[in-house]
């Protein structure tokens, strides 16, 4: 019997595609599930849920059991097979909200923060402390355990994690799976029968080639790109696709604060042009709470709850290991060598093929220039703010602050510095000491 343990199993939706998930796949039913999490209410709602898919789904062959605190995730953690890591710290409030306020009293606005951008370069110093002592704890006590990492920002984390601790470690996404299918029904094509090729970084990965039986349907694609009419929700990528002549993983409203182009003090015509939703984190955050109560009563007592099993990648990379089946993914993966004009050291999104052996990233060779330049930016922010955590020196988080293209379009050198200090005090003690 495996065992699986979920860090942060209060995520009750996204515990119950994975989890669910697993139980689904007949090679994975009898396994043990630890659920780990720090918040009891949270905690026991994921409990009660996955209860009734246990027993609706596979007749209760999977063992299912809460660990609550830091005090109990060395045993959440012990002769673990896969970590599932869906942890936020600090959560919305008040650390989400921290990172918006602060920044809009300087001027600077974002969208969702929680990859690059002050809000996630903040994002990841608050993370990959926490993720250092899960670390050392499966180091111990699980020692041979893969990592799955859903948690943003992905790469910082995922890189973190790879260069810095022995756990193997492998970061996942949702954009790869549905980039192809999003960019054909934008433009209204067909998506069935179609084979395409995703290298880059995680939400800067690019769709290189994309075909119907052999036919590359990028030709058509951006001819019909080119020819609608009116605002709809992914201008932004189609405005890079146009520029960069290639089509980008995550949407419209993550990549506008990627790049110096979009979000700009003394071009507000911009925002309204490509519809950029502007503080737009903090509204999906406020709407999914008010959803979940409404959701949650339904969720946990639901006794007939089923479950179908998703495209989340976590059950397949397991059940691929298990019974050496190989099986292909996009994850994210230091570099060494993958994609040759990106740095060794980058956490990239390339293909990787996963069996008994575990994840082997897939040789991808040189990105188009424009491409591995426009990756270049976000890396440089990515390695920096791994390094202030490492170090925990502050001059460093100012270091990748100054190199954030968004940031460093909107603000002086002073302000960045000033805006680093201010969010540093506001965060407290969710902060190491930085010196």
């Amino acid at each position: 019997m495996i065992k699986v343990t979920f860090m942060g199993a209060g995520s009750t939706i996204f515990a119950k595609n994975v989890l669910g998930d697993i139980m689904c796949t007949p090679v994975l039913q009898e396994v043990e599930i630890a659920l780990y999490d720090i918040d009891s209410g949270r905690l026991n709602e994921s409990l009660t849920m996955l209860n009734n898919i246990n027993q609706n789904v596979n007749g209760g062959k999977a063992i299912i059991t809460p660990y609550l605190g830091v005090e109990q995730r060395r045993a959440a953690l012990k002769n673990a097979d896969y970590v599932v890591n869906a942890i936020q710290v600090g959560g919305y409030d008040p650390c989400t909200i921290t990172d918006f306020e602060v920044a809009n009293r300087f001027g600077l606005r974002q969208t969702i923060a929680d990859t690059l951008g002050i809000g996630g370069i903040f994002r990841a110093l608050r993370t990959i402390p926490v993720l250092f002592s899960f670390a050392r704890d499966m180091e111990e006590v699980c020692p041979d355990a893969w990592l799955l990492n859903y948690t943003n920002p992905m790469a910082s984390l995922t890189g973190a994690m790879l260069r810095y601790t022995g756990v193997k470690t492998v970061g996942l996404c949702h954009s790869v799976q549905v980039c192809a299918e999003t960019l054909l029904k934008s433009v209204d094509m067909p998506s069935d029968d179609v084979q395409f090729h995703i290298a880059g970084i995680n939400h800067m990965a690019w769709l290189l080639d994309i075909r119907r039986h052999g036919q590359d349907l990028y030709p058509e694609i951006k001819r019909r790109a080119a020819a609608l009419h009116g605002k709809h929700d992914d201008m932004v990528r189609h405005e890079i696709m146009k520029t960069f002549g290639y089509y980008v993983t995550e949407s419209s409203e993550h990549n506008a604060e990627y790049m110096p182009y979009w979000i700009k003090r003394n071009y507000p015509e911009l925002i309204e042009r490509f519809n950029i939703p502007l503080d737009e984190y903090p509204r999906r955050c406020v709407e999914q709470i008010a959803q979940w109560e409404q959701q949650k009563q339904a969720l946990t007592h639901d006794s007939h709850l089923s479950h179908t099993r998703t495209h989340e990648y976590a059950s397949y990379i397991i059940e691929a290991m298990e019974t050496d089946r190989p099986y292909k993914i996009g994850g994210n993966v230091l570099n060494s060598g993958v994609i040759t004009n990106l740095p060794n050291e980058a956490c990239v999104e390339v293909p990787c093929l996963v069996d008994g052996q575990g994840v082997t990233p897939c040789h991808v060779g040189n990105l188009p220039e424009q491409l591995a330049a426009l990756n270049r930016t976000n890396i440089n922010t990515q390695l920096l703010t791994i390094e202030a955590a490492v170090s925990q020196k502050r001059e460093a988080i100012y270091h990748a602050a100054l190199l954030d293209p968004h940031t460093s379009a909107e603000l002086s050198i002073d302000d960045i510095r000033k805006l680093c200090d201010a969010l540093i005090e506001a965060h407290g003690d969710w902060l190491p000491a930085y010196h």
